[in-house]
């Protein structure tokens, strides 16, 4: 039967709608229902717990422990959720669709040397490190570059702001370009959680958590790069911090080795001991040429211990080699940048003629205000004072738990409101996601539930050859949840875990 054609136009309209609302409601309660059943079994939360963890070590979702995190005699599970957190599917396939005009505009703002000297001026006056990566800009500018090929893997990263009307919104809170992490491990997790599902009795929801694998995505970008500079013998380096996540790197680098591509793993000091150039700035290390150089540090003051530090940084950057990133992408990651692309016109000028381009990526922007000195500053002063709860102040620092919050933005604006420093920071929409329930898995913490947020970040890949653009594509996924009760920090800064989203 046609029920369409049998009811009048009004009722119809308000039929679909009650259907449409019913089957969300279905679908969210099916997830949610994960859950409602076993909170009142603690037995069977325990045994689930368990399970995962065990599954996480068959699969592979692991680490060095604190104790030893330069051998891997000892490892443990990576922290991660004991079930799956619901996400609206409408809103994951949208900052699925947005990442590649997301990879464009990084890689058209590293091209505009006006642009980022302009976006950058008040910023270098007060912030050291951003004005140290910038000076070092400034010298491949007057040199010349010494390679057309660039590669970026970068994830940019979003939370779900909850409406009036309970319906998400997808706001964007930054963009990693330089050494965006967990590319590795999240190909590992969908499985995870499936099995887990399954020893909890729930086939149909199992079946709903998506393929992931941005590991060989961000493996093929890096592959590419290597095949188009050109050198069969040549090596992929890895630039590593002392005790890096080697785990999340391995998956990056099993991919390369099914392509037959050799890849190192070096330390700033290790270049600066047996790193050089030749007479062609063809840049070797421990002997062997080196094609592309794929920074896993870098991003923190704290990567550079030594002026050797700096200085194998430029040299780098100086060599033949390919950077990912290159220094000028490096910079257009920074959250200066990122606060002026919201400005009214700004993305036009990098989309011309792609207004639809333009408009996927703004309606990803939460508000974005400036504290540079001067009315509008001064203005943005105001506002964050009076109603410190609306906002995040940012600095311009990556690697997590550098975020200001809450009374603590008074006492740091209040401090800097009159100098020049509080150009050093950045003022943004506090984003309002919807708390759900779920137990966090960490070792050595006990088994309890918590209330949580999560955070949704989606890898993109590109390589481009001149003005040839050769790849750009969104790779992958990675959601982390973290209990509510913290404001800030990443899964490597101790506070978030690896989750998988289940789309509804």
């Amino acid at each position: 039967m046609n029920y369409s054609s049998a009811v009048s136009p009004p009722f119809t309209e308000l039929f679909v709608h009650i259907f449409q609302a019913f089957l969300h409601y279905r679908l969210t309660k099916m997830a949610q229902g994960i859950l409602e059943e076993v909170l009142m079994n603690t037995a069977l939360v325990e045994d689930l717990a368990e399970v995962a963890k065990d599954e996480a070590l068959l699969q592979g979702v692991v680490m060095r422990t604190r104790e030893t995190p330069n051998s891997s005699e000892l490892v443990t599970y990576t922290p991660l959720t004991l079930f799956p957190t619901s996400v609206p599917k409408a809103v994951f396939l949208q900052a699925l669709a947005v990442q590649t005009h997301y990879n464009t505009l990084v890689d058209r703002i590293s091209q505009d040397s006006d642009f980022l000297k302009e976006a950058l001026a008040s910023t270098i006056e007060v912030d050291d490190f951003t004005a140290r990566l910038f000076r070092i800009y400034q010298q491949i500018l007057k040199e010349g570059r010494s390679q057309s090929i660039v590669l970026g893997l970068n994830r940019s990263d979003y939370m779900l702001d909850q409406r009036d009307d309970g319906t998400s919104s997808l706001k964007q809170i930054e963009i990693n370009t330089i050494a965006a992490c967990f590319g590795g491990l999240s190909s590992r997790t969908p499985d995870v959680h499936r099995h887990v599902l399954k020893v909890a009795g729930r086939l149909e929801e199992s079946q709903h958590i998506l393929d992931n694998n941005p590991a060989a995505g961000l493996a093929q970008g890096i592959a590419k790069a290597w095949e188009l500079y050109g050198s069969e013998r040549a090596v992929i380096v890895f630039l590593v911090e002392e005790n890096p996540e080697i785990f999340d790197h391995r998956y990056v680098e099993k991919e390369l080795w099914k392509r037959n591509i050799r890849s190192i793993r070096r330390r700033f000091d290790d270049v600066s001991r047996t790193g050089s150039l030749d007479q062609d700035k063809r840049l070797f290390i421990d002997g062997l040429e080196v094609a592309v150089v794929y920074f896993r540090t870098g991003f923190m003051p704290q990567n550079y211990t030594t002026e050797q530090s700096w200085d194998v940084r430029l040299m780098m950057e100086c060599s033949r080699a390919v950077k990912c990133p290159d220094i000028s992408t490096h910079l257009a990651g920074t959250k200066k940048v990122q606060q002026v692309l919201a400005r009214p016109g700004v993305l036009e000028k990098f989309f011309p003629d792609q207004p639809q381009a333009v408009e996927l990526i703004r309606a990803t922007f939460a508000g974005l205000y400036t504290l540079d000195m001067g009315p509008e500053g001064d203005k943005t002063v105001a506002m964050a004072l009076a109603e410190p709860d609306r906002f995040v102040l940012k600095p311009q620092r990556e690697g997590g738990g550098n975020n200001i919050y809450g009374s603590e933005i008074c006492q740091v604006l209040e401090a800097v409101k009159d100098s020049t420093e509080r150009t050093a920071y950045i003022l943004m929409d506090k984003i309002h996601p919807a708390p759900v329930h779920n137990y966090l898995l960490r070792r050595d913490a006990p088994l309890k539930m918590s209330t949580c947020l999560s955070e949704l970040g989606v890898f993109g890949a590109y390589v481009r050859r001149g003005e040839d653009m050769v790849m750009n594509e969104c790779v992958g996924h990675l959601l982390r949840t973290k209990s509510s009760e913290h404001s800030d920090g990443g899964v490597a800064a101790g506070v978030a875990v690896l989750d998988n989203p289940l789309l509804i």
